[in-house]
C-alpha cells in the first residue's frame, strides 16, 4: 500500500442472519430445543448428502450488507459515501470504527480514528454534559490534559454551557448530538468518521458542524461523511463512493458520483413497495409504483417545456378519516417544491388509490431533481420517505436561448416595461 494511502479496504464482506419468526411461541421448554437441534441437524446433513444449500436454521437466511468492496482512500481527502437506505453506507463505517469485524477481506487503517455514528455513543445518562465531556473523549483515546486544554472550546461549540451540569438524560436529541460532535470533532484525529446524525442538529448547528469539517480537512486530516443531503456532499466533499445493495457501485470525484447516483434512481415505473419510510403511519400505507406521464404515455425522459403528470400509487392498509399526500422536489439536496393531493387532509377509504398531479409546462429546469413522499393524519401522525424517485429533464430547450433557463425552476410571472419620456425629464442634463 502507497505511503499516503491511509485507508485501503480489500474484498471486504459483511454477513448477517436473518431470523423470520413465524410465530410468537410463549415459552420454550428444552424439548423443544432438543427436538429442533435433532430436525436441523438431520435436515443439514441431508441437504449436505443431496448437494443442496445449507441452511442455518428453520426460519433464517444469510444476509450480505456489503459485499466484496475495494476501495483507496488518501491521507486528506474529503470522501462522500452516499446510497440508499440498507446500501450498507453505516455498515462500513461500523467496521472503519472497528465497531464490528468483517465476515471477509480487511481493512487496513494507519491512523487514529474518531467516529460519530449514533447519537449519544458513548455517553452515560445520569452524568452531567461536564462528565461525559472527559468520558466520553477518553473512550475516543483523547488524555486528560488534552480534554482540559479543549474543554472551553467544546462547550462553546456545542452551546451548552446552561446545561452543562445537568444530566444527559435531560437533554433533548439536538443538544446531545451537538455536545457528541462537538468532542469528536475537537479530538483532531487523522481520520473522522461521521454518520447522518448532523440532520438532528438545527441549521445553524448544521453549518457550524460542516464548517468544522471543512477546517478539519484543510489540516491534512480525513473525513468520510454519510449523508443523504446530496447538497452538504457536493459543498464538503471532493471524492465520492456509491453503494448499492451492499457493494460499491461507482467512486470518483464528487460531481461524477452525484451524477450517477441520481441516474441510478431515473426509473419511475419502478416498485418502491420495499421504499423505506420513517414515521407513525410508515406500516398504514404501501406504495406501488410512481409512475410520470407526458403526452398520455409513460416517459422516463421529461421535455421541461410540456406539462407532465406525476401518479403516486398506494394502498391504504384501513380508512382514514382524514389524510393528506405530499410530494417533494429536491435538487443537489436543497428543497424546490412540494405538491398536496389535497387542500385539506381529506377521508381515504381502504384500498388501493392514485395521487395524481398535473405539473405546468415551463417549471422545471435541464437536469435531475429527487422525489419524496410525505404522509400526515391530524393530529400529529405522520410518514417520510426520501428518494422516493427522479425526474430527468432533458436538455432539449426548443427555439429558447440558454441565457433564458438559468435558475433550478421556472416562475410564473407578468413583466410590464414603463419607458418614459427623456426629453421631458428636467434633470437628464444634470445626469
Amino acid at each position: 500500500m502507497e505511503s499516503d494511502v491511509i485507508i485501503c479496504a480489500d474484498c471486504l464482506g459483511k454477513k448477517y442472519m436473518i431470523g423470520h419468526e413465524l410465530e410468537r411461541e410463549r415459552y420454550i421448554v428444552l424439548r423443544d430445543v432438543i427436538g429442533r437441534s435433532a430436525r436441523n441437524f438431520i435436515r443439514r446433513s441431508m441437504d449436505m448428502l443431496r448437494g443442496r444449500p445449507i441452511f442455518v436454521g428453520d426460519n433464517t437466511e444469510e444476509f450480505w450488507a456489503l459485499r466484496d468492496v475495494n476501495f483507496e482512500i488518501k491521507r486528506g481527502e474529503v470522501v462522500g459515501i452516499i446510497g440508499r437506505n440498507g446500501a450498507g453506507k453505516s455498515t462500513l463505517l461500523k467496521i472503519l470504527s472497528r465497531i464490528t469485524e468483517p465476515t471477509e477481506g480487511r481493512v487496513t487503517i494507519n491512523g487514529r480514528v474518531a467516529s460519530l455514528l449514533e447519537v449519544g455513543t458513548g455517553f452515560h445518562g445520569e452524568l452531567t454534559g461536564r462528565e461525559n465531556i472527559y468520558l466520553n473523549g477518553a473512550i475516543l483515546g483523547m488524555r486528560r490534559a488534552e480534554i482540559r486544554r479543549k474543554f472551553d472550546e467544546i462547550v462553546a461549540f456545542a452551546e451548552i454551557e446552561k446545561f452543562l451540569d445537568t444530566p444527559v438524560k435531560r437533554y433533548s436529541s439536538g443538544m446531545y448530538v451537538r455536545l457528541a460532535f462537538a468532542v469528536a470533532a475537537h479530538l483532531e484525529p487523522e481520520i473522522l468518521l461521521v454518520d447522518e446524525v448532523l440532520a438532528v442538529g438545527d441549521a445553524e448547528f448544521q453549518r457550524k458542524s460542516l464548517g468544522k469539517m471543512s477546517d478539519v480537512a484543510k489540516r491534512g486530516r480525513t473525513v468520510l461523511f454519510v449523508s443523504h443531503n446530496l447538497g452538504a456532499i457536493r459543498r464538503l466533499c471532493s471524492h465520492a463512493f456509491l453503494f448499492d445493495r451492499g457493494k460499491l457501485t461507482f467512486g470518483g470525484n464528487v460531481d461524477a458520483t452525484l451524477t450517477a447516483y441520481e441516474r441510478l434512481y431515473a426509473s419511475l415505473g419502478r416498485v418502491i413497495a420495499n421504499m423505506s419510510f420513517h414515521g407513525p403511519l410508515a406500516d398504514q400505507i404501501r406504495f406501488d409504483q410512481v409512475i410520470c406521464k407526458q403526452g398520455g404515455t409513460v416517459a422516463s425522459m421529461l421535455d421541461p417545456l410540456r406539462k407532465f403528470q406525476i401518479e403516486v400509487h398506494g394502498f391504504a392498509l384501513r380508512r382514514f378519516s382524514g389524510l393528506e399526500l405530499k410530494l417533494s422536489v429536491f435538487r443537489d439536496g436543497l428543497h424546490i417544491a412540494s405538491c398536496h393531493d389535497t387542500v385539506d387532509p381529506a377521508p381515504l377509504h381502504a384500498g388501493h388509490f392514485i395521487s395524481r398531479f398535473d405539473i405546468p409546462e415551463d417549471v422545471f429546469r435541464p437536469g435531475m431533481y429527487t422525489l419524496a413522499i410525505g404522509l400526515y393524519e391530524p393530529p400529529s401522525r405522520w410518514a417520510w420517505c426520501s428518494e422516493v424517485a427522479a425526474l430527468d429533464f432533458s436538455e432539449n430547450l426548443g427555439e429558447r436561448s440558454a441565457d433564458r433557463s438559468g435558475g433550478v425552476v421556472g416562475i410564473a410571472y407578468t413583466a410590464q416595461r414603463i419607458q418614459q419620456n427623456v426629453a421631458n425629464c428636467s434633470h437628464v442634463d444634470a445626469l
